[in-house]
């Protein structure tokens, strides 16, 4: 579907209607959103323009087997919106407990049959969807992104179709939940090298947190674009999207305020401006310690916010100034206050202090470093942890180490 927008199918309205078999709503919906008139829509569904005309206002019924197929297929309708689904959302991964007891027999029966009819949401049921999500992201950080891409979209879609039975505040913590679960899979997308997938997850996000009130998370998603910038590379565009995090939601808490800092110290120092990245560095650490005063002030995904991720940032900033000592210093004290169980965080903060090492000249440091990491960089850190060690090797490489060429063989086992 050349004009649909990225991820047209994650729409709650849309999903809402599938779900409930509202074909006029869908056909409204999707043209609303398609910017297609009536005819087109028409030709694309195998109707003429006075019949979808009919359906959308209502004055005519899809009860036709071959109609409904003839809009599903037209439309390119996921399969897994449009067969029955009888399914309770999805457990935590493999081997994970959640926190306290599990649900009940009760609670799974309320999720399933919601899902299923015009039964209203109730608050244990979203209670039940936050600690899913939560167990969820502190599982991405022991064992990357892959595994969990496809188990989130479901959950997400279990979220999207609560909508059309939540009313009042609750219909505000579906929306706020939708916004909370688009940006976990716009940063898997982003962490996965996936950017056009990542920037459409960021935008529907950033759109239900508006839509929420949720001045967090509408910050959030603006800093994280502006990592996804400083990712490639463009120090202004992340220093601007950072500062439109701080400035649009002025009512996001001190930690995120913080990292919005952060972020733009980080697009200074990738553009070798050390005064301004060293003066927001600073204002972003005095956030972070006014933050850890009220933990409770923070969102939930804010848990790995502090000291020692704020000592590797500015590892990471001296990086980008060539600092070379400095980064190592840095990288070398955060690296080891950084649990074992943030294993993704480490492999990537590994490469960056075998860069580090590089830069500075030491090479037998850098290859031991890099070499410790291409395992893990290997099985759940690629591209970007898998993209440093390449740049290590070439700056190995390019002050005539042979470490460069031991490193690259090394890499070109697993590539």
């Amino acid at each position: 579907m050349g004009d649909s927008a990225p991820d047209l199918w994650s729409h709650p309205q849309l999903i809402a209607a599938v779900t409930a078999e509202d074909w006029g709503t869908v056909l409204r919906t999707y043209r609303r959103l398609t910017g297609l008139s009536q005819t087109k829509l028409g030709e694309r569904i195998g109707l003429v323009q006075p019949d979808v005309s009919a359906i959308e206002r209502g004055h005519r019924r899809v009860t036709s087997v071959e109609v409904r197929q003839r809009i599903v297929t037209g439309l390119d309708i996921p399969a897994d919106l449009v067969r029955v689904r009888a399914e309770a959302p999805a457990a935590p991964v493999a081997g994970l407990v959640l926190p306290g007891p599990g649900p009940d027999d009760d609670l799974l029966t309320r999720v399933t049959s919601v899902v299923e009819s015009e039964h209203r949401v109730d608050a244990p049921t979203l209670d039940w969807l936050d600690r899913l999500l939560a167990e969820h992201r502190r599982a991405e950080d022991e064992i990357g992104s892959r595994p969990l891409v496809d188990l989130m979209r479901q959950q997400l879609r279990t979220v999207v179709n609560l909508y059309a039975s939540a009313r009042g505040p609750l219909a505000d913590r579906v929306v706020r939940l939708a916004a909370e679960h688009a940006q976990f899979l716009a940063w898997m997308a982003q962490d996965q090298g996936q950017t056009a997938a990542a920037l459409a997850w960021y935008d529907r996000s950033h759109e239900w947190a508006l839509e929420a009130g949720d001045a967090n998370m509408a910050a959030t998603t603006l800093s994280m674009k502006a990592h996804m910038a400083w990712s490639g590379g463009r120090g202004d565009r992340a220093v601007r999207l950072a500062e439109a995090a701080r400035w649009s939601a002025p009512g996001a808490s001190l930690g995120v305020q913080g990292m919005a800092a952060q972020m733009a110290a980080r697009g200074h120092a990738l553009n070798r401006d050390g005064d301004d990245a060293t003066r927001l560095l600073d204002e972003a650490q005095s956030l972070i310690g006014r933050a850890a005063e009220h933990p409770e002030d923070e969102p939930v995904w804010m848990y790995f916010y502090g000291e020692t991720w704020f000592t590797l940032q500015r590892g990471m900033a001296a990086l980008h100034l060539r600092d070379w000592r400095a980064a190592v210093d840095h990288l070398t004290v955060g690296l080891a206050a950084l649990p074992d169980d943030y294993r993704r965080d480490k492999t990537w903060y590994r490469t960056c202090l075998a860069h580090a090492y590089a830069g500075a000249g030491e090479a037998p440091q850098a290859l031991a470093v890099a070499l410790e990491a291409v395992p893990d960089a290997s099985a759940i850190g690629r591209p970007h942890s898998w993209n440093e060690l390449h740049t290590t090797a070439a700056v190995l490489l390019r002050r005539g180490a042979p470490e460069g060429q031991q490193l690259i063989a090394a890499l070109r086992e697993l590539d």
